[in-house]
């Protein structure tokens, strides 16, 4: 068995012009698990996954994804790998059926590997009675079955996934997550970009860009546990008021309100952060339970990626 990392990038770097858009990304990514990509918008995310699939050269620096070392064997890596990109990028006007027979040319995949293999994946995504209409017809949660299966017809070593889930209702999400769990039992290696947390929350490890570098990396709990923050909580019936006492503030680094509550990211270097938070709101007139409380995803993602100056209001 091979246990040589999946993904290893090495001061990985691409500009556009004037724009470092991926600024010496080191990164190694184990094998048989499923790799969170988080950050902001423009953070670098789907630049990285198309310089790791070999669609774009790095501008310095270099990758060795699966043993292959890019840019120089793009081509050789190329049959090793899947990628499915945010948007679909299907045929419409070809059927489901007449798709992945195309993908399976494309891959050369022998005529009897490539018919029986359809007929599974086909099967196993619920495509059968779906073969014959246009993709171009299907829902979001059908096309997203459908990429899938295109993405994987050569039973790939390693599969790139942009942002896979953000055009399906929640419950095709967790039904595409249990397709992944499954993949990656298999044997499989996942690179998968997302904003949302709760999927971050189901990745075996985490990488958090922010402005083309990498910000964090670990497991979720580990992220949790090393937070550069005191998370604290407020209940009351007046959150804007208690946002705007603490909005500014130097101790402060962020608030979020959920409903009637907020979530207070406190400088860690603060030595009491519930203290803080209470001398900071009194006086203000209405009762609230204020509370320390455990930091979730969420808050570190804000915590990492706060100093981004496209982050901060106008």
């Amino acid at each position: 068995m091979n246990d040589s990392p999946a993904i290893e990038t090495r001061q990985l770097t691409r500009r556009f012009g004037a724009v470092t858009a991926v600024d010496h990304l080191d990164l190694q990514v184990p094998r048989r698990i499923i790799q969170g990509f988080l950050g902001p918008n423009g953070s670098g995310k789907s630049t990285t996954i198309r310089m790791l699939c070999g669609l774009l050269s790095p501008s310095d620096g270099e990758a060795v994804i699966l043993g292959h070392r890019l840019p120089g064997q793009a081509e050789a890596l190329k049959q090793h790998i899947g990628y499915m990109t945010q948007r679909f990028s299907l045929y419409e006007d070809l059927t489901c059926l007449e798709n992945l027979q195309f993908m399976a040319d494309i891959y050369s995949l022998p005529r009897q590997r490539a018919r029986s293999r359809i007929d599974e994946l086909l099967s196993r995504y619920a495509l059968h009675e779906l073969a014959h209409r246009f993709a171009g017809t299907l829902s979001g949660g059908q096309k997203q079955r459908l990429s899938l299966a295109a993405a994987i017809l050569h039973q790939p070593d390693l599969l790139f996934l942009d942002e896979p889930t953000s055009a399906v209702d929640p419950q095709s999400r967790r039904d595409f997550w249990e397709t992944l769990f499954e993949l990656c039992e298999q044997g499989t290696t996942l690179l998968v970009s997302t904003h949302y947390m709760d999927e971050a929350e189901r990745c075996h490890s985490l990488a958090i860009l922010d402005q083309g570098r990498l910000a964090a990396n670990g497991s979720p709990q580990q992220l949790e546990r090393d937070i550069t923050a005191h998370v604290v909580r407020i209940e009351c019936e007046s959150p804007r008021l208690f946002r705007a006492r603490l909005h500014g503030q130097a101790a402060i680094l962020s608030v979020t309100q959920l409903g009637l509550g907020l979530r207070v990211l406190v400088d860690q270097a603060v030595a009491d952060p519930l203290q803080t938070v209470q001398t900071l709101v009194s006086g203000l007139d209405c009762p609230a339970l204020i509370e320390q409380t455990q930091p979730n995803l969420e808050d570190v993602f804000v915590a990492t990626t706060r100093l981004n100056p496209r982050d901060v209001p106008a």
